[in-house]
C-alpha cells in the first residue's frame, strides 16, 4: 500500500508540472496573435482548467476500470468524446466572459480546430499514460501475488520434507527401543529419556528456518546418543569444526537425516566398529560440512533403503537457494562422501 500510494502521489506531480507548463506555452501563443495579457490569462486558465479536469477524468476511469482487449480502441473514443465535450465548454465559456469584445470572438472561432486537436492530443497522450501506469501497477500487482503463492508453496513444501523426517527417524527409533524392552530395559529407558530429549528440541526448532551451527550441532548430539545406545562401542564419531564455523548458519534440522543415511550404509550388515566424521570449513562465503562413512558396495547393493533422508535433503536446498549443485556425493575407496554447502550470502542479505 505504501508503494502503491507513492506512485500514485508521483504520477499526480508529473501530471501538474506538466500542466502549468503547458498552460504558460498556451499564454505566450495566444499572446503572440495580438491578444492582450489579460485576454491571454484568462484564456489559458479557463482552457487548460478544462483540460486538467478532462485529463483527471480519463485518469480515474482507467484507476476503476482498465480496459483489456479493448484498450486502445477505448481510450481512443473516451479521448474524442472528451475533447467534444471540454471544447464545447470553453467555447461557451470564454464566449459569455468575452461576449462584447469582436475581435477575441472571431480569434476564438479561427481557432477552435487547432483547439480540438490540441485538446485530443493531450487528453489523449493522457489516457495512453494513465493506461500504462495502471496496467504496470496492475502487473507489479500480480507478480507480487504469484510471489507470495509460490512462496507460500515453497514454504509448505518444507514443512512437509520436516514433518516427513521425524517420523522416518521416529519410527526407527522406536524399533530399537523395541528391541532393546526384552534383553536390556535400562537401556531402553534411558533411550526413550533421550529420543524424548531430542523431539522436545525439535519442536521448539519447528518455526525456525535457520539456526547456527553450533546449535546444530547441540541437536545433532542428542541423536547421536541415541543412535550410540542402539549400536554401542560399533558406533563412533569424530566432529571436527573450524572455530570460526560456529556462528554460521544453517537451515534448521539438516543435518540429521545426512548422518542417519552415514550411519545406516555405515552400520547396517556389519558387526565392527565404525567411524562417521563430520568436519566444518568455511570456503568462500560459504559453509562446507563434510560427512564421511565407511561404504561396502555389495551389501548396500542389497539394502532396501528408500534413499528419502538424501533426497529430502537435496530438495530442500533447491528450495531454499534455488540451486542443485549445494550436494554432492562420492564414492572412494569404500568411503561414502557427502559434501554439502551452504551459502551465507542469502542470510547476510536477509539480516542487514
Amino acid at each position: 500500500m505504501p508503494n502503491s500510494f507513492t506512485n500514485v502521489y508521483r504520477f499526480r506531480i508529473i501530471f501538474f508540472s506538466w500542466w502549468l507548463v503547458w498552460m504558460f506555452v498556451q499564454f505566450l501563443v495566444i499572446s503572440s496573435y495580438g491578444a492582450t495579457a489579460q485576454q491571454s490569462m484568462i484564456d489559458s486558465m479557463v482552457c487548460n482548467i478544462l483540460l486538467a479536469a478532462s485529463c483527471l477524468l480519463i485518469t480515474n476511469n482507467m484507476k476503476f476500470y482498465l480496459p483489456k482487449r479493448e484498450r486502445y480502441w477505448y481510450v481512443l473514443i473516451m479521448s474524442l468524446v472528451l475533447s467534444g465535450i471540454w471544447l464545447f465548454v470553453v467555447k461557451n465559456s470564454l464566449k459569455l466572459i468575452f461576449r462584447s469584445d469582436d475581435t477575441y470572438l472571431h480569434f476564438l472561432d479561427a481557432s477552435i480546430y487547432i483547439r480540438y486537436v490540441i485538446g485530443f492530443l493531450m487528453i489523449g497522450c493522457m489516457g495512453i499514460m494513465s493506461l500504462l501506469w495502471y496496467t504496470l501497477q496492475e502487473q507489479q500487482e500480480t507478480n507480487r501475488r504469484k510471489e507470495e503463492a509460490e512462496q507460500m508453496t515453497k514454504d509448505a513444501e518444507l514443512l512437509k520434507l520436516r514433518q516427513q523426517l521425524q517420523p522416518h527417524f521416529l519410527f526407527n527409533s522406536l524399533n530399537s527401543i523395541s528391541a532393546l524392552a526384552g534383553s536390556q530395559p535400562e537401556k531402553a529407558r534411558h533411550m526413550i529419556q533421550q529420543l524424548s530429549d531430542f523431539l522436545r528440541g525439535t519442536l521448539k526448532r519447528d518455526e525456525q528456518q535457520s539456526v547456527t551451527l553450533e546449535d546444530e550441532l547441540h541437536h545433532l548430539e542428542l541423536y547421536l546418543d541415541i543412535e550410540k545406545v542402539r549400536f554401542g562401542q560399533r558406533l563412533q564419531t569424530d566432529i571436527r569444526i573450524e572455530e570460526t564455523t560456529k556462528k554460521l548458519l544453517i537451515p534448521s534440522l539438516l543435518l540429521q537425516p545426512i548422518v542417519e543415511n552415514a550411519i545406516k550404509y555405515g552400520l547396517y550388515d556389519t558387526i565392527g566398529e565404525v567411524m562417521i566424521t563430520l568436519e566444518a570449513i568455511e570456503i568462500e562465503q560459504q559453509l562446507q560440512i563434510t560427512i564421511t562413512n565407511p561404504f561396502d558396495e555389495e551389501t548396500a547393493v542389497s539394502s532396501k533403503g528408500t534413499g528419502f533422508g538424501l533426497a529430502s535433503i537435496y530438495r530442500r536446498m533447491f528450495l531454499l537457494f534455488a540451486r542443485n549443485d549445494l550436494l554432492k556425493t562420492s564414492k572412494t575407496n569404500n568411503i561414502f562422501t557427502t559434501i554439502l554447502l551452504i551459502p551465507q550470502y542469502k542470510y547476510e542479505s536477509n539480516h542487514h
